[in-house]
């Protein structure tokens, strides 16, 4: 590593909310490939969780490299011939039997399971936050692995010379066949779905990301709790700049907090980048609305 390199890391390592929000703005302006998703994963969950010390969390994810790392190590030394399998099997012993991680099924809905520092805490989660896990775990060693653009339910593949592995990490890294993924599809978006290719398609570092703040986003504004969600969108909008979406998410939000001038200015940037001819014309008349407001 070069010493500038070693330098800049040292300019981004964060403490505190204010921090975490410029490392989240700087994870911004890198190449995707570049995002490391566990230290921006852990940054998202401290800009909520002022007092909180991020090095404890920092450890814990390099630990779950490591422990993947010996128990590989150990398998192949006892004879166990290295593949995706192996793998997928090295990352289910650490994670779920060793470090105890689970998906939250009995409480899905708790804010907590979006939080990448409350999940490690409480070792429950999202299928999206233990995905992102897995990742973290299996790039620590320098394997293969991507989220997977499956619609509803977040998933990981394990790729070793050729040998592609799906697995479900909420459910304790099961590995998923056509017939399972047929059926888990059919369980989210109803009987008559059937499976894409698109939905074995890689999704991005950011779009991980993304993803698990949209379901902080969605339980924030169930909430009511708007002050919150906008900063979510915030973050959004600083991890992914690219993301016309998240413009409107801001205008309807700071509209519900009655702050008028940033809906309307939140909206109208919206408009002038959708591409979309039906998305702006909606926009229009969310922005009218908006403009009737009393000041």
């Amino acid at each position: 590593m070069r010493e500038d390199d070693t330098a800049d890391e040292q300019l981004h390592v964060f403490e505190t909310p204010d921090e975490a929000f410029q490392y989240v703005r700087y994870a911004g302006t890198l190449a995707d490939v570049d995002i490391d998703v566990g230290e921006a994963a852990l940054a998202l969950a401290l800009l909520f969780l002022p007092g909180v010390r991020p090095e404890r969390y920092r450890h814990h994810l390099r630990k779950l490299g490591e422990q993947t790392t010996e128990e590989h190590a150990l398998r192949v030394k006892a004879g166990e011939k290295d593949s995706a399998a192996l793998r997928l099997a090295c990352l289910r012993r650490v994670l779920h039997e060793q470090q105890g991680y689970a998906g939250d099924a009995e409480s899905y809905d708790d804010i907590q399971n979006a939080s990448l520092i409350r999940v490690i805490e409480r070792r429950r989660g999202l299928p999206v936050a233990l995905g992102l896990l897995y990742i973290v775990a299996a790039r620590g060693c320098g394997w293969q692995i991507d989220g997977l653009n499956f619609p509803g339910h977040f998933l990981v593949r394990l790729e070793m010379d050729g040998e592609r592995l799906i697995a479900d990490p909420f459910r304790g890294g099961a590995e998923m066949d056509a017939a399972a993924l047929r059926l888990l599809l059919k369980s989210i978006a109803g009987e008559k779905a059937e499976l894409s290719h698109e939905f074995y398609l890689p999704v991005s570092n950011s779009d991980i990301l993304i993803r698990l703040q949209n379901n902080l986003k969605k339980r924030l504004i169930e909430q009511e709790d708007y002050a919150q969600a906008v900063i979510v969108v915030e973050a959004m909008e600083a991890l992914a700049p690219a993301e016309y979406r998240a413009l409107f998410d801001k205008g309807v939000l700071y509209a519900k907090l009655g702050q008028k001038g940033q809906a309307i200015k939140a909206i109208e940037d919206y408009i002038a980048r959708a591409p979309d001819a039906r998305d702006r014309q909606q926009a229009q008349g969310i922005l009218q609305q908006i403009r009737l407001m009393p000041d």
